[in-house]
């Protein structure tokens, strides 16, 4: 795919097509690697991003239940 550059001020940029930012889940960043004479875009996304939403779903319908016990029958406190 061949793409022009834009002017941005006094540097360039590329625009993306409103489907491969909805096609790649890209949102405001984009993580940049260097690598063999090659410049990778990479969507950037937030580790953990949307868990909380989740842990509070399986809350509400219950799955939030251990799977394995956190105390164990042959575990002496003293």
């Amino acid at each position: 795919m061949d793409i022009s550059l834009i002017s941005i001020g006094n540097s360039k940029g590329i625009r993306l097509s409103k489907t491969l930012l909805e096609k790649y889940n890209i949102q405001d960043t984009m993580e940049l690697i260097l690598e063999n004479g090659y410049m990778i875009l990479k969507p950037k996304s937030t580790a953990r991003k949307g868990w909380d939403k989740a842990f509070k779903k399986m809350r509400q319908n219950g799955d939030d239940k251990l799977l394995v016990s956190d105390v164990f029958d042959d575990e002496n406190f003293e």
